[in-house]
């Protein structure tokens, strides 16, 4: 049983990704730099640190999921590419693969942004 049908993988799929590491992006610097504006220098980030992680394990979970689904699209990496023939079969696994290699830097960049939530800890005057 599946618990996601297979009638929405289309070529949306492919930005799906990309999208969700910008938005993870825009939120969590919008936030930050919000925070930090309101806040009396040299503020403390701890709750806004704690929802903003939370952000970010939402948007791994979300890019996991494309990923998944771009695996099942690729076939479960049953056919080696390049995916180069004219044919409808070819243009699904190609289209799977490039969401798959998408999803993966979509992953890094997001741990990415992520990284100054650990390391700063308070506002910078």
């Amino acid at each position: 049983m599946r618990l996601i049908p297979k009638e929405i993988e289309s070529l949306w799929t492919l930005f799906t990704a990309p999208t969700i590491w910008a938005l993870h992006f825009l939120t969590c610097y919008i936030t930050a730099a919000i925070h930090c504006a309101k806040a009396d220098t040299a503020a403390s980030l701890g709750t806004t640190s704690l929802v903003l992680g939370m952000v970010t394990v939402a948007a791994l979970a979300g890019i996991a999921l494309s990923a998944y689904l771009a695996w099942r699209q690729w076939g479960f990496g049953s056919g080696d590419p390049p995916h180069d023939e004219p044919t409808r079969r070819d243009r699904l696994l190609f289209q799977g693969f490039a969401t798959l290699l998408l999803s993966g830097l979509s992953f890094v960049a997001v741990l990415f942004v992520a990284v100054p939530l650990v390391f700063i800890e308070a506002c910078q005057p």
